[in-house]
């Protein structure tokens, strides 16, 4: 024969809960305005590179000449240095949010090799750049051309590294 247990109140309780409609009112959600256009432009699948920063490597004919240029006329503080045997071979420097490699060409290549052809590295700044223009003429630094405002509305300067390596300096978003 079949007994039957008599309820406890944790069992009596869970039972009239199911049984009995809730006392509360539902919560009522806040509901955002939903754009037309997402916020995020969705990436296409496989996912792609997402770079967050880029650096740039520079091959030049002498790094102490190249080194003393981009510390003593730009500003760029050293970071790190690599030395083979006690021989300088490369440096590290950074400047704000910027970091450039400098390595001493081993002239495997030619030393008739021409370097700075085809590229222009290109820096924004909050700075003023007039006053930074000055700044690294009085440092010894010659410009390529005066701080100026493109067509576009850009305001920048040039430069040319002892390599023959093209910097513009601009401000701008």
């Amino acid at each position: 024969m079949a007994t039957r247990k008599k309820p406890t109140k944790t069992t009596a309780r869970k039972a009239a809960a199911k049984k009995a409609p809730s006392k509360k009112a539902p919560a009522k959600r806040a509901t955002a305005k939903r754009s037309a256009k997402p916020l995020v432009e969705r990436r296409d699948q496989p996912e792609n590179l997402r770079l967050r920063s880029v650096s740039i490597g520079l091959t030049v004919n002498d790094l102490a000449r190249s080194l003393g240029w981009y510390r003593d006329t730009l500003g760029f503080v050293v970071t790190d240095e690599w030395r083979t045997e006690g021989k300088l071979e490369g440096v590290e420097m950074r400047s704000g949010a910027v970091t450039i490699f400098l390595g001493q060409d081993d002239w495997k290549k030619g030393r008739d090799r021409i370097k700075g052809e085809g590229i222009r590295v290109y820096g924004r700044t909050a700075q003023d750049l007039d006053r930074l223009a000055a700044a690294i003429k009085a440092r010894g630094g010659v410009l390529a051309h005066d701080p100026r405002t493109q067509p576009w509305g850009e305001r920048d300067f040039g430069m040319v590294d002892p390599d023959g390596f093209r910097i513009t300096v601009s401000t701008g978003d």
